[in-house]
């Protein structure tokens, strides 16, 4: 369809002619997400002109389709400036229903406004085409974010989920206030506060969320999970995922110390939800590893002290039991851990949230810790097969011990860590000191002992006969009973051996002049320094005694003029 030709139309102002040519446009461009830079000055002509035409009384079906032409041309972020004004986002949220919350409105003019929204939620076609624009159009443009913000659509949104919630409203149309919403928060960080603080948002999502999942109550914060229910339908499970989203976003930065009774009740029945969250399934097995995932990144946001509910839910005939406590949670947890590790793809992400929220799980709830352990590091009976070969759960985390991210290797090696009680020769027992290094220098352990965290002095750890048996012979390092290895000196005389010494002392010794390598030692805190410094003052001058002698005898000099062969 000719641009130009449908300007011409505008101008005219006849709308029946305007609904049939945008009509073939929206036709020809439904599916196109990238433009031509030909008619990019024209396209923007055409934004411009449409959101001039919206604001003369049109009918609702010129509307619709006049939204829908600037949904698609909102999607060139080259020529989106033209919706990007503060008149052309004015204009759209007008049209999505979307009024704006003053901060000294009058409760006569709130409650016009909620009068307003809810007459504009009848024709929900209109108000999506609007509302999606809104959000191709945020998404592409920062000045559009600064009209948005100025114009406090975040606080008009929030009032329009309220009404929704309290009314029982149809959710049609309302994922996509969900999404601007969760567009707003993630690109302005200082709407985030705005909509936490002024507008009571994890209170009203957090209402949304369980108007969403429909959730059965037993105890104050008990949800009673029917494993056997149906699944979430694709609709339903959507929402909740960007509800979970935008609770995300709001509470990245909370204070996670101590929170007042008020704070700690709403975020306890959040966690309760949450809960259900990770026990619930899909239409679809991906979206339930989906939600499961905003789920765990939002549990590792609240306070540590609010997560006790995870543990609350009452025993049952088809619950997973241990000393008493119920651990469908922790199992889906593994399970989710499990299923994230297999697929190898953007750990930092998917599974960092996950490994961080079992570590402060088990450091402060001793049931947890005992029955992860269980999971995780059961008694050691394969001795032949280093730590990081296998399919286990151990297996795949000693992997990520050496893995390239240091987030990911943190991470992993602080969550055996902790389950080992912190204790340096049970850690390096189930790892091996090669992949254990890492965390032990960095915490300043490499000479054994223990870490700060506190745990009860019972002991835990059960060696199996097949450990007790090969205890002597396993290499520390790689954490396994190794072959016997051929002496590479057999055959040779004294003399060769010291010569081979001194060949091996002169290759470092030159490599360390050059300060290609530098030697390190442990220092009596178990921290790496350079070699110097972990010397007492006597090691240190026979250090410089020997450097003296070195420079009178040089051990490559002695090996050039030996007559032993090397």
């Amino acid at each position: 369809m000719n641009v130009q030709q449908i300007l011409e139309s505008l101008d005219l102002g006849e709308q029946e002619r305007v609904q049939a040519e945008l009509v073939l446009y929206n036709k020809e461009n439904s599916e196109c997400f990238f433009f031509s830079t030909e008619e990019r000055e024209k396209r923007k002509k055409l934004s411009q002109a449409l959101i001039k035409f919206l604001a003369v009384d049109l009918q609702p079906s010129c509307q619709l389709i006049c939204l829908e032409t600037i949904r698609i041309l909102s999607r060139d972020r080259h020529a989106v400036g033209p919706l990007s004004t503060e008149e052309a986002i004015s204009t759209l949220a007008g049209y999505a229903g979307i009024h704006s919350k003053t901060e000294h409105a009058s409760p006569e003019k709130e409650q016009s406004s909620a009068s307003i929204l809810k007459f504009n939620l009848r024709d929900m076609e209109i108000n999506s085409e609007a509302v999606k624009a809104i959000c191709n159009i945020v998404y592409n443009s920062l000045a559009a974010q600064d009209h948005a913000a100025n114009l406090r659509l975040l606080s008009g949104l929030a009032v329009r989920l309220k009404i929704s919630t309290e009314t029982g409203a149809s959710p049609r149309g309302l994922f996509y206030d969900l999404r601007l919403m969760f567009l707003l928060t993630a690109l302005r960080p200082e709407l985030r506060v705005q909509l936490a603080k002024e507008d009571r948002g994890i209170a009203l999502l957090t209402d949304l969320l369980e108007s969403t999942l429909k959730p059965r109550w037993g105890d104050i914060f008990e949800v009673l999970t029917d494993k056997a229910a149906p699944p979430l339908s694709h609709d339903v499970s959507e929402r909740a995922m960007e509800i979970l989203k935008i609770l995300f976003n709001i509470t990245f930065n909370i204070n996670k110390g101590v929170v007042d009774e008020e704070d700690a009740a709403l975020y306890r029945h959040l966690a309760a939800i949450l809960r259900h969250c990770l026990l619930i399934q899909c239409e679809e097995e991906d979206r339930t590893e989906e939600l499961q995932g905003h789920a765990v990144n939002l549990l590792a946001n609240l306070p540590l002290g609010c997560l006790d509910v995870l543990l609350a839910a009452r025993v049952g005939h088809n619950t997973v039991e241990y000393l008493d406590i119920n651990m469908d949670c922790v199992v889906a947890l593994l399970g989710f851990l499990n299923r994230r590790l297999d697929r190898a793809q953007k750990l930092k992400e998917r599974v960092t949230p996950v490994l961080n929220l079992l570590t402060e799980s088990a450091r402060v709830h001793r049931e947890t810790r005992k029955f992860l352990r269980m999971k995780i590091l059961p008694p050691l009976r394969d001795v032949h097969t280093r730590p990081e070969v296998g399919s286990t759960l151990r297996n795949k985390l000693v992997r990520l011990m050496t893995h390239v991210d240091t987030d990911v290797k943190q991470c992993a090696a602080e969550l055996l860590f902790v389950l080992c009680k912190e204790n340096v020769s049970r850690f390096v027992k189930y790892t091996g000191y090669g992949n254990a290094a890492g965390l032990l220098a960095a915490r300043g352990l490499l000479a054994g002992g223990r870490g700060e965290g506190v745990y009860s002095d019972e002991e835990e750890d059960t060696d199996t006969e097949e450990y007790l048996e090969s205890r002597n012979r396993i290499n520390p390092v790689t954490g396994r009973v190794e072959m016997p290895q051929p002496n590479p000196m057999e055959g040779m005389t004294e003399e060769q051996k010291e010569m081979e010494a001194l060949k091996l002392v002169s290759m470092f010794d030159r490599l360390s002049r050059e300060q290609i390598i530098e030697p390190f030692g442990v220092t009596v805190d178990g921290r790496l320094a350079r070699l110097k410094d972990t010397m007492t003052d006597n090691a240190m001058q026979e250090l410089e005694n020997e450097e003296d002698e070195e420079e009178e005898e040089d051990p490559q000099a002695k090996l050039e003029h030996s007559e032993e062969p090397l």
